[in-house]
C-alpha cells in the first residue's frame, strides 16, 4: 500500500486496526483471549517486550499478575500511592520491617509512611530481589554500549524516567525499585550471588491495598553477568478484586505487616475511602 500521500498514509494506518503484535497493550482489556477472571473484570492486559516499560493506575483491591513468558523477563517494579506520589515503595522499609531480605508470597510492599501499597498474594517463581535495584544509563553504556531508551539496550532507570513523565513525576521522584523474576542471594560475607530465572511460564500476583500507580521497566538485571542484553517478553494481567480485609491471614500474619495494615486502614478511614 503507497504511503507518499496522506490518503494513502491514513489508509495504510487504518488497515492496521485489530492487528495483533507479540508484545502490545489488548484494549479493551476484555479481549484478552483467555482471562484469569470474569472477562469483565480485566482491567489491564498487556505484553511488555524486553527492553520496553508500562505504567497504570490501579484501584485498591485491584490484583495484578505479572508472568515471565519465556524465562528471561525482569519485571522492575515502582509503586506510588495514586494521588500522593511523595508515598511511594520504600524497598528498604519493605525489607527491614518484615525482618527479610527476600520478597515472596505473603510479603507486604511497603510505603514510607508505614502503610502497605501492594501484598503479594501468590508466587510461583521464588526469584526476586529487593536489594540491587534497576540498571542505569552509566552502567549500561559500560555494558552494552549504550543505554538510551531508544536504544538496544535501554537501562531501566531510563525506561522509570519516560513512565513517570506520564504521570506527572520527575527523576528526583524515582526511588530504588524491586525486581520480579530474576533473582538475588547473600552469601555469608555479604557478597551477592546472582541466581537467575525460575524458568518460562513463573508468575507473581500482586493485591493493590490502596490506589496506586504502577511503573514496570523490562530490562535485565543489573547483577546480571551475561555479556549479551537478555531480556524477554513480559505478561501483565490485572483484575478488579477486594483488598485484604481485616482478620484475614495475611492481615494477621505478623504483628508488624498487623501495623501497616492498621496504619492504611486508619488513613484510608479517615480520608473517607475505606
Amino acid at each position: 500500500m503507497a504511503t507518499a500521500t496522506t490518503y494513502g498514509a491514513r489508509a495504510h494506518a487504518r488497515a492496521q486496526e485489530g492487528a495483533r503484535a507479540e508484545a502490545m497493550p489488548v484494549v479493551p482489556a476484555s479481549a484478552w483471549p483467555s482471562p484469569p477472571c470474569a472477562a469483565g473484570h480485566l482491567v489491564w492486559a498487556e505484553t511488555v517486550a524486553g527492553g520496553n516499560y508500562t505504567h497504570r493506575v490501579l484501584a485498591r483491591g485491584t490484583e495484578l499478575r505479572l508472568t515471565d513468558l519465556k524465562g528471561e523477563a525482569c519485571a522492575h517494579l515502582l509503586l506510588f500511592a495514586a494521588d500522593r506520589p511523595w508515598e511511594r515503595l520504600n524497598v528498604a522499609d519493605t525489607v527491614k520491617i518484615q525482618w527479610n531480605a527476600y520478597v515472596g508470597e505473603d510479603r507486604l510492599l511497603l510505603s514510607d509512611q508505614g502503610r502497605v501499597l501492594a501484598s503479594v498474594i501468590a508466587d510461583t517463581s521464588g526469584r526476586h530481589d529487593a536489594l540491587c535495584g534497576t540498571s542505569t544509563l552509566v552502567r549500561n553504556t559500560q555494558r552494552y554500549g549504550d543505554g538510551t531508551p531508544q536504544s538496544a539496550s535501554p537501562a531501566g532507570r531510563e525506561l522509570f524516567k519516560l513512565a513517570a513523565a506520564k504521570n506527572g513525576l520527575a527523576p528526583r521522584d524515582l526511588p530504588p525499585s524491586l525486581s520480579f523474576f530474576q533473582g538475588v542471594e547473600v552469601r555469608d560475607d555479604g557478597a551477592l550471588d546472582f541466581t537467575g530465572s525460575a524458568g518460562p511460564g513463573a508468575s507473581v500476583t500482586l493485591r493493590a491495598e490502596q490506589d496506586v500507580t504502577v511503573l514496570l521497566a523490562n530490562v535485565p538485571h543489573p547483577a546480571d553477568p551475561r555479556a549479551d542484553y537478555t531480556s524477554t517478553p513480559l505478561e501483565v494481567l490485572a483484575w478488579r478484586a477486594e483488598a485484604t480485609p481485616p482478620g484475614a491471614p495475611l492481615w494477621e500474619a505478623s504483628p508488624e505487616g498487623r501495623r501497616a495494615f492498621l496504619n492504611t486502614a486508619e488513613f484510608l478511614a479517615a480520608r473517607g475511602l475505606a
